[in-house]
């Protein structure tokens, strides 16, 4: 238990913390549970006291039934943890965080604008593979039991839709997904490179801060808070002209 323990914290901390939501609220919903009413969204539910702002995010929770709950969870984690480790377009975690953020809420709302859709974890899906595939041009990606260049596989989880029980409906939100990543990706890249553009989309200074903002530490004597982020040079409460005079002297 220690090993796999150990194995799971290993993993990449973003793809590991929304894979494992999406698999607990998954099995949680399958199985009684718990209501799968807090994971369905529509805008209405902003207009109540309180408003449920937190449809934001678990309208991304729930995965397809029976052995989709597995697959989709698999994706998720595999596609999250590509962008995570090793993409050029995510230097660092804020990136990609905000990447979330600008792809999910185009996903919103082109759902309620078009589909009427309140679930929309496979529009999500499929905009993480398109975005983790646009690096692997000229590899090959293996889909079922068929090996394919890497950048059609987010095309083929959508057309493998339309072989199910209201595949064309699952299909339709899966095109919000498709359209939400190539627009992201379009706005932060292909603009930049060959429009001679600036980033439309660049991170906020807030995701930033925030992730730096000092956290509890445990240690062995209690619980500590991180160090604050340096402030114009300074690393204390002494004005810099005193801190600049060299260490004090005793007199006498």
């Amino acid at each position: 238990m220690a090993d796999i323990a150990s194995v799971y914290m290993n993993t990449p901390p973003i793809a590991r913390t929304v894979a494992t939501a999406v698999f607990a609220c998954s099995v949680g919903v399958y199985t009684g549970m718990i209501s799968s009413f807090p994971f369905f969204f529509h805008y209405s539910l902003l207009l109540k006291f309180p408003p449920a702002l937190y449809r934001f995010v678990t309208s991304f929770m729930i995965t397809g039934p029976d052995f989709n709950v597995l697959l989709d969870t698999y994706f998720v984690f595999t596609y999250l943890s590509q962008l995570e480790v090793g993409n050029s377009k995510f230097p660092r975690k804020e990136d990609l965080i905000w990447y979330l953020m600008v792809v999910s809420s185009i996903i919103i709302l082109l759902n309620q604008v078009i589909t009427g859709a309140m679930s929309y974890l496979h529009a999500l899906l499929i905009a993480l593979c398109y975005t983790a595939t646009q690096d692997k041009r000229g590899t090959s990606a293996h889909f079922y039991v068929i090996t394919i260049p890497a950048q059609l596989m987010p095309y083929c989880l959508l057309l493998v839709q339309l072989l199910f029980p209201g595949g064309w409906e699952s299909f339709k939100v899966g095109l919000t997904g498709l359209f939400a990543a190539h627009l992201h990706d379009f706005l932060t890249r292909l603009y930049p490179e060959f429009g001679n553009g600036p980033n439309l989309l660049p991170t906020p200074g807030w995701i930033s801060w925030i992730l730096s903002t000092p956290r509890v530490q445990n240690t062995v004597y209690g619980q500590a808070m991180g160090p604050q982020r340096e402030r114009s040079g300074r690393t204390g409460p002494l004005p810099d002209s005193w801190r600049s005079a060299g260490p004090g002297r005793r007199l006498g």
